[in-house]
């Protein structure tokens, strides 16, 4: 028997797999969550065999989700769906430490099968995911593409620090080098820039 909690904001696909998946296979959904913050506290509760998160949530986002839980809950499994995968997000959720990736317009058996999968220790990335993870053409560092990240939500450079455990300066530095890299103006035009050409 597999235990999974099942995380996703689209409510007619999470009713559908929770209601699948037990056919497909020998597993039970303990929780179902709406949104990022849900999916961290039924996964902390319950402690399934694999977390099925959704990598697009409202509030706290799936990578939010991931990252949260990892502190607490180092060893969890984590099986993320995807629509759109993008390669920086997709590097992102690999150093989080998720185990697979599935797109969400994959069968339930298909699902199923990834879950018992990882629950017995592999990794499973669908081969239309993997393709866009090793595109790598972002020019940009990981902590440009998390200032960048930050920006695209509207806060100051004085919050991007805090939010990011940076000096301003710093902060200013990255936006900077950020702006020459993608040859814009403004760093919310940088932004803009990084979001089009799917580096964030």
């Amino acid at each position: 028997m597999t235990t999974v909690v099942l995380a996703d904001d689209e409510a007619l696909l999470r009713k559908a797999l929770a209601a699948l998946l037990p056919l497909e296979g020998d597993i039970t959904v303990l929780a179902e969550a709406e949104d990022g913050r849900t999916a961290v506290e039924a996964t902390l509760q319950h402690r399934p065999d694999v977390l099925v998160i959704d990598l697009e949530m409202p509030n706290v986002d799936g990578l939010g989700a991931v990252a949260e839980i990892r502190r607490t809950h180092p060893h969890q499994v984590i099986l993320m769906l995807t629509r759109h995968a993008r390669p920086g997000v997709l590097r992102k959720a690999l150093k989080l430490g998720v185990q697979g990736f599935v797109t969400k317009s994959a069968e339930p058996a298909h699902i199923a099968t990834v879950i018992t999968t990882l629950r017995d220790g592999k990794r499973w990335i669908d081969p239309d995911v993997s393709a866009l993870a090793v595109i790598d053409d972002c020019p940009l560092t990981d902590r440009e593409l998390d200032v960048l990240r930050v920006t695209g939500e509207g806060y100051s450079v004085a919050d991007i620090a805090t939010r990011l455990h940076l000096a301003p300066g710093t902060v200013r530095n990255y936006l900077s080098n950020a702006m020459q890299k993608t040859q814009t103006q403004t760093r919310h035009d940088a932004a803009r820039y990084a979001r089009e050409h799917d580096w964030l």
